[in-house]
């Protein structure tokens, strides 16, 4: 008998074409399925975790060694952790030495002493390279200084930055042969050509500024600018940006969209069609640190206290309050925002802002020689 459809019910047709469809979906679908994942044995497993756990112990070693060379101002204690028969690591470390003197500088300026440099370091990638790996990590450093006319007083500020370092094992330790990072040092003070004398007799001198009573706009853009400092922050916030807004750092930096969401998220500043963000993007005075500190001034939210380099300015630092911009320019353009946050045990201001991520940091640390000009704004709140 010829078989056709045409001897089936349409019932048993129905069926049938049920039936196959559901035969090829489930032998499509077993060809699409992922593999199952590798399934280690508990050795394997315990011998991974092993050597993670090794990686974190010797890079946070590495890191303990660089601050302690910082604070014993000793340079040849940096040798044991770079590999200087590479040229890059060689560089490394020719950096972190004019780092350490740099430092040294500042706090013979300051009329201060670091005391302690906790590095926190968070392993974020490690790639295997044959005979070197390569580290991705991000490090949250709390630095403690002192004044030495008042050593009970302890000033704690926080620097975050992410490095990547590739490092090679080398007599039983290992060894950094690069590294990149943005150094927060990197723009240092020439602070050889400052009249220190003078300005550590008028730093030292002063106090710090005791019950403020601040309006409520700016105590709630430091809470902001605090919880938001990335790297820098502390341990609770996830050391994370506020990811409602993006992260500009990889398109020219994100200091000065940081310092907005400050105005504009703790301030309470309204958004308008000049300064603005929107899922669409922002503008240039959002994002652009010359664009914000103009539309800062000329829209009446703020007013320039002062401007001019160290030495010119560096007494009108004491008029700021938590809440006002310092802006930095180099060579004729502003190139950097942060926002004040703090006093130390001096009255001195400590700023925070984004790259590098710095939480309650002094307003000069890190900013360099001669071409440097700083401007102090007050806002409005």
């Amino acid at each position: 008998m010829k078989f056709s459809l045409g001897n089936l019910s349409k019932k048993t047709i129905i069926k049938v074409s049920i039936l196959a469809f559901l035969l090829v979906a489930g032998y499509v679908l077993k060809l699409n399925m992922p593999s199952k994942p590798k399934e280690y044995s508990t050795k394997e497993y315990i011998n991974n975790v092993s050597a993670n756990n090794e990686i974190d112990k010797a890079i946070q070693e590495i890191f303990d060694k660089r601050n302690k060379a910082i604070l014993d101002n000793d340079t040849k204690y940096l040798e044991s952790i770079y590999d200087r028969e590479h040229k890059a690591g060689t560089w490394a470390y020719e950096h972190e030495v004019k780092k350490i003197k740099y430092i040294s500088n500042w706090e013979e300026k300051q009329g201060a002493k670091f005391i302690d440099i906790k590095p926190k370091v968070i392993i974020k990638d490690v790639k295997d390279k044959g005979d070197k790996k390569t580290i991705t990590l991000l490090c949250s450093t709390e630095y403690k200084y002192i004044y030495e006319d008042n050593k009970d007083l302890v000033n704690t500020s926080r620097i975050g930055a992410y490095h990547v370092l590739d490092v090679v094992e080398k007599n039983d330790s290992l060894v950094i042969t690069k590294e990149w990072y943005n150094d927060p040092f990197a723009d240092s003070l020439n602070l050889e050509n400052l009249k220190v004398d003078s300005i550590k007799e008028f730093i030292t001198s002063q106090k710090r500024k005791e019950s403020l009573e601040l309006e409520e706009g700016r105590e709630n853009a430091v809470e902001y600018a605090h919880k938001y400092s990335g790297a820098a922050s502390e341990e609770k916030y996830g050391f994370k940006y506020n990811n409602k807004y993006k992260n500009y750092n990889y398109e020219g930096g994100d200091c000065t969209n940081f310092i907005s969401q400050v105005l504009h998220e703790g301030g309470g500043f309204k958004k308008d069609s000049t300064w603005n963000y929107s899922s669409d993007g922002a503008t240039k005075p959002w994002v652009n640190a010359q664009g914000f500190k103009d539309y800062i001034v000329y829209s009446g939210k703020g007013s320039v206290i002062d401007s001019g380099d160290y030495e010119e300015i560096y007494q009108s630092a004491y008029n700021l309050l938590p809440g006002d911009i310092v802006s930095y320019e180099e060579d004729g353009k502003i190139a950097h925002t942060a926002v004040v946050t703090d006093f130390d045990s001096k009255g001195y201001p400590l700023v925070t802002c984004h790259n590098t991520d710095r939480n309650n940091v002094p307003w000069d640390l890190g900013w360099n020689d001669s071409n440097i000009r700083f401007w102090f704004i007050k806002v409005n709140y």
